[in-house]
């Protein structure tokens, strides 16, 4: 019996040891799957971005390759609304959207002077053109713009308007503007309330005279069969597009991270390049044009 004490007693110890190391074991277990729970929180990210631009962007095909590459850099999935330039920002200015691509400068400041858009970078420019039939009834061919806009109007010749408060409407107003003349009163001039690619449409139609960007005319022109560039590399028609965020402070619903994701996407160097490239293979020549500061 004395010696079965003593290895009872080893055996106890033995025991009790185990135990005990089972019980941190357990513990550290527990505590590890708490902190795995609260780093799959942490990560978890707002992935969807709505980016409101103008339809340029989408009738050009231009967002068709850039978006792809965004998404598939950043993780973040894009909702894209293309509208005019004008109800782009007024979906920034209500926080209806992320992110904002247009081409208004004028009015894209306000936004920025209300405090409702931040972060606004010069991302590419292209130009306007105004774009009518073959025959030119009006004789504008190779005109600068504002003596063929005064020629449209005093032939009376058929003009084709946006009338949608976009960013080539804004355009064409300034022009009628610069010229004295109130667009409202012409008899021929014709609102579609349309985007770019549909108003070309009716302009076909209608065998009128247009303004638009140059992208989305050629985009189109395989089927504006009877039209071509009459006017085109006047000064007043440059068109610049900015990129911007709409300002979380001021919305706190937006995506504040995959907006400026976006914004600094379409700024860097291999995103400029492509903007570059785009329709030189197709078209013959670059749709848009990086801007480099």
């Amino acid at each position: 019996m004395k010696r079965f004490y003593p290895a009872l007693a080893i055996i106890l110890t033995l025991f009790i040891f185990t135990g005990c190391g089972q019980t941190e074991t357990t513990g550290s277990k527990s505590q590890a799957n708490e902190k795995q729970s609260d780093t799959e929180k942490t990560e978890v990210v707002n992935k969807d971005l709505i980016l409101a631009t103008t339809t340029s962007t989408q009738d050009s095909g231009l967002l068709d390759v850039l978006v792809p590459m965004f998404e598939e850099e950043s993780g973040y999935k894009v909702k894209t609304i293309a509208v005019g330039t004008g109800q782009a920002l007024e979906m920034g200015v209500k926080g209806e959207a992320d992110v904002l691509l247009v081409h208004a400068p004028a009015a894209e400041q306000e936004i920025v002077y209300s405090g409702d858009a931040i972060n606004r970078k010069r991302v590419m420019y292209n130009d306007f053109v105004i774009v009518g039939p073959n025959s030119d009834p009006a004789g504008i061919k190779g005109l600068e713009v504002k003596e063929a806009f005064q020629k449209i109007a005093d032939n009376k010749g058929t003009f084709i308007s946006r009338g949608d408060d976009s960013g080539t409407h804004k355009k064409e107003l300034s022009i009628w503007k610069g010229i004295n003349l109130d667009p409202s009163t012409l008899e021929n001039r014709i609102e579609t309330g349309q985007g770019m690619g549909a108003t070309l449409n009716v302009a076909v139609e209608k065998l009128g005279y247009v303004l638009t960007d140059r992208a989305t005319y050629l985009a189109q022109q395989k089927n504006l069969k009877g039209m071509s560039i009459l006017v085109e590399g006047d000064e007043d028609l440059l068109n610049i597009y900015h990129v911007m965020q709409v300002n979380p402070e001021k919305h706190d619903k937006v995506n504040a991270d995959g907006a400026n994701a976006f914004v600094e996407f379409m700024v860097k160097d291999s995103t400029q390049q492509v903007i570059e490239d785009f329709g030189k293979e197709e078209y013959g020549q670059s749709l848009f044009f990086k801007y480099t500061e």
